[in-house]
C-alpha cells in the first residue's frame, strides 16, 4: 500500500536546510505569494541589471541561490553532492535563454557537450537537458513546422542546428547520459518533435537516451504518443518521454485568439490533470517501449505514478522511470520519494546572474499565478519552522 501522508514528512524534506535556509525559503516564497511585489521586484531587478547596479551580491544571496545551482558547472558541485547524499541526482539546466546568433548557438552546444562530459564522472549526474531554441532560431523552427519551404542559406542554418543535436546525443550515447529535450511553443514544435524522433530513431535502439517532452496542458498530446508508439514498435526503437503539464498557457491562449485558431491547450486545469494523469498511466502501462521522466511538482500525480508503480509491479528504481522536481521547489515530493528509493532528480538552473534573470523572474511569475503551489511551500516551510521551534 502507498502512504498518502508521505509528503507530510517536512523532517525529511527539509533535511539539507539550515535554520537560516529555511527561514530564507519561507520569506522568498511569502514574498512570491504576493502578485504585485512579484511585479514590481521584477521591474526593479530588470531596471537595475540594466542601469548595472550593484545587486548582483543582493540578487545571489536570496533569489539566485535558491533556484540556482552556481554560475558554472563547478560553482554547482556543491549542490550536486549535497542532494546526492540524500539520493537526489542532478540535472543541470544552463538556463540562458533568449539567443540568436551562431556563435551563441555553437557555445550553447559546447557548454551542453562540457557537461556531458562531466556527468560522465559523476553517478550523481546521469541526466542532461537543452531547448531545441537554445541551438537554433525560433523562426526557423516555426517555419519548418507550418511546412514552408527553406531558402538556400536557411537549409544549410537548419543543418547546423540538426547537427548540433546529433553531437549532443552521439556524446550522450557514447557516455551512457540520458538527454531530455523541452518542449518550446506549439507553432514551433512540429519542427522538435520531427527532429528528436530522428534521434530516437539512432541513438534509442538498446535504450533509451534521447527524450522527447510532452507539454500535457496541450490536449492533443497523447494522440501524438499514440500515434508515435506505433511508428517506434513499427521501426524497433525505444521512447523517452519527458511529462510536464507546461510553460507557456497565456502566451498559446492569446496567440490562438490573435490568428482565430483552436487554442491548443486544454479548457481547464482539471482536464490538464486528466490528460496528465492519462498519459502517466499510458507510459507505465507500456514501460517496456516507453521510459519516462515525471517532471511534476503535483502531489496527486506523484501519489497516481508509485500506485501504478506498485500495480504493475515496476520496481522504484527501475531506471525506466524518474520523478523530477525543479531545485527550490517541491522538495517534500523530490526527498521523500528518494528516501523510500525511488528514482529522483532536480533540475538546477545555472549561469551568470545577469543571463539567469529572465529564467527566474518567469518562476516567480509562474509560482505567482499558482497559488496553490506557493501556498503548500509556505505551509510546509512553516510546519518545519514549528518542528524545530523557530
Amino acid at each position: 500500500m502507498i502512504d498518502n501522508t508521505l509528503f507530510e514528512n517536512t523532517e525529511t524534506a527539509f533535511a539539507l536546510k539550515s535554520d537560516s535556509e529555511l527561514e530564507r525559503a519561507y520569506f522568498l516564497f511569502k514574498m512570491i505569494s504576493s502578485q504585485p511585489l512579484v511585479r514590481i521586484g521584477t521591474a526593479a531587478t530588470n531596471f537595475a541589471l540594466k542601469a548595472n547596479l550593484p545587486v548582483e551580491g543582493l540578487i545571489r544571496s536570496t533569489v539566485f541561490d535558491h533556484f540556482c545551482g552556481g554560475v558554472n558547472e563547478e560553482d554547482c558541485l556543491p549542490v550536486i553532492e549535497k542532494l546526492h547524499s540524500k539520493s537526489v541526482s542532478s540535472v543541470l539546466d544552463y538556463s540562458v535563454e533568449g539567443k540568436e546568433t551562431e556563435m551563441q548557438f555553437d557555445n550553447a552546444v559546447e557548454k551542453i557537450l562540457k557537461i556531458v562530459r562531466f556527468c560522465d564522472e559523476r553517478e550523481a549526474m546521469p541526466i542532461v537537458v537543452f531547448k531545441p531554441t537554445g541551438f537554433g532560431r525560433f523562426y526557423l523552427y516555426q517555419k519548418k513546422s507550418e511546412g514552408k519551404p527553406f531558402t538556400d542559406e536557411e537549409q544549410q542554418e537548419w543543418s547546423r542546428v540538426v547537427d548540433r543535436f546529433d553531437a549532443v546525443c552521439k556524446l550522450a550515447k557514447e557516455k551512457d547520459v540520458e538527454v531530455l529535450i523541452d518542449a518550446e511553443e506549439s507553432w514551433m514544435q512540429e519542427a522538435a518533435d520531427t527532429l528528436v524522433e530522428d534521434l530516437m530513431r539512432t541513438y534509442n535502439t538498446d535504450k533509451v537516451i534521447v527524450y522527447n517532452t510532452l507539454q500535457l496542458y496541450r490536449w492533443d498530446r497523447l494522440d501524438y504518443l499514440k500515434e508515435l508508439h506505433k511508428r517506434a514498435k513499427a521501426s524497433g526503437f525505444k521512447l523517452g518521454m519527458k511529462i510536464v503539464r507546461g510553460a507557456y498557457m497565456e502566451k498559446e491562449r492569446n496567440r490562438a485568439e490573435q490568428y482565430g485558431y483552436k487554442s491548443p491547450i486544454c479548457d481547464n486545469k482539471k482536464a490538464t490533470d486528466d490528460n496528465f494523469n492519462d498519459t502517466l498511466s499510458y507510459i507505465l502501462k507500456n514501460l517496456n517501449d516507453i521510459s519516462v521522466f515525471i517532471g511534476t511538482h503535483n502531489e496527486y500525480s506523484s501519489y497516481l505514478a508509485m500506485e501504478l508503480m506498485e500495480q504493475y509491479d515496476i520496481d522504484k528504481n527501475d531506471n525506466n522511470v524518474w520523478f523530477g522536481q525543479l531545485y527550490g521547489m517541491s522538495d517534500h515530493i523530490s526527498f521523500n520519494l528518494a528516501s523510500k528509493g525511488y528514482n529522483v532528480a532536480k533540475y538546477i538552473p545555472f549561469g551568470p546572474v545577469k543571463d539567469v534573470m529572465p529564467y527566474l523572474i518567469r518562476r516567480a511569475e509562474e509560482n505567482t499565478s499558482v497559488a496553490g503551489q506557493t501556498n503548500r511551500e509556505l505551509e510546509l516551510l512553516k510546519k518545519e519552522k514549528n518542528r524545530r521551534k523557530l
